[in-house]
């Protein structure tokens, strides 16, 4: 490399040296700890390269460790660079939530790796060997703590339930729903643009709830319907909600809608439906009036009139003396 070349490397190396065990190497090391040496001025080298430096590899193991079949260290590469890129996504997907839509691709591609790993890459001969020595030689088990964890933040956000063929593509009611959410915001943003100063201040966002009332009614009720059509295909209440990319797309608009701007989505059966509840109000009172009405007329049928009375008993006397 030159001069120049080993004054960069030689700093980075006595970092290296300590992590790789040889902070207190003797001065006249042995031959393991030769061969440590060369391979960390080696990945110092690789290092200064920079980036393009072909695919991912794994470090040789001590000799007094087995070293993994060629077959075996291809498919925990390939793991780790299907988890590493997964990982990625799932973090960047995180807000606003877009997990299944954005990582469904790199999720299939990490399970069919981990399936190959269980499988043990078919009929091998070492393939139980490699299956043993990848998920049960050490109590930590790295890969398959992974491989649950990336099934439980699958399970968790519903994921199956926006997909369809064998988890492959968005099914076309999740495509239509944020089709039509992303309609609904860019009509927000739309009827937001004319003096965005004034209706920060004022808070008077009428043409917002004016023009963009039907999308967001239409919206409104394809959720509803997808929510109903997955509670009668699942029956157990955590599989029946919709895919956390979806839920969180409605609870957005829902806060956009009631909540910053104020708006309400008027009912065409309001009319009636005030009436009814009018009638229903008044029902105690209508009754009570009525009972009260119908009890004080039969008191009118029972007391008669006072001359009535006297006229009465004038009669019964003269009957009596005669």
């Amino acid at each position: 490399m030159g001069s120049r070349g080993a004054s960069l490397w030689r700093p980075l190396l006595l970092v290296l040296l300590p992590a790789l065990g040889l902070g207190s190497v003797a001065p006249a090391p042995g031959p393991w700890a030769e061969r440590r040496l060369l391979e960390a001025h080696d990945l110092s080298l690789s290092l200064l390269r920079g980036p393009g430096l072909g695919p991912l590899s794994l470090p040789p193991p001590p000799p007094d460790l087995p070293e993994l079949e060629p077959e075996c260290r291809e498919l925990l590469l390939a793991f780790a660079e299907g988890s590493a890129e997964l990982t990625g996504c799932l973090v960047r997907s995180a807000r606003p939530v877009r997990l299944c839509q954005s990582c469904f691709r790199l999720f299939g591609q990490v399970t069919s790796q981990w399936d190959a790993i269980r499988r043990a890459a078919g009929n091998m001969s070492e393939s139980h060997n490699c299956a043993k020595n990848l998920l049960m030689s050490d109590r930590m088990q790295i890969v398959v703590i992974l491989s649950e964890f990336f099934n439980t933040t699958w399970k968790e956000a519903n994921c199956a339930n926006c997909l369809m063929n064998n988890n492959e593509e968005l099914s076309n009611s999740t495509i239509n729903f944020l089709d039509l959410f992303n309609h609904t915001l860019a009509c927000f943003e739309h009827n937001l643009q004319g003096d965005v100063a004034s209706l920060l201040q004022q808070k008077n966002y009428t043409e917002v709830c004016k023009n963009c009332q039907e999308i967001y009614k239409n919206l409104s009720t394809l959720y509803n319907d997808m929510q109903k059509m997955n509670k009668r295909e699942h029956k157990d209440e955590f599989e029946s909600h919709l895919c956390i990319d979806v839920e969180d797309a409605m609870n957005i608009t829902r806060k956009l809608w009631s909540r910053t701007f104020n708006c309400s989505v008027l009912c065409r059966d309001t009319v009636p439906v005030i009436a009814v509840s009018v009638f229903i109000l008044f029902l105690p009172v209508v009754f009570y009036l009525s009972s009260f009405l119908h009890s004080e007329q039969k008191k009118r049928k029972l007391i008669q009139p006072k001359r009535l009375k006297s006229s009465t008993s004038f009669i019964s006397i003269q009957e009596n003396s005669n």
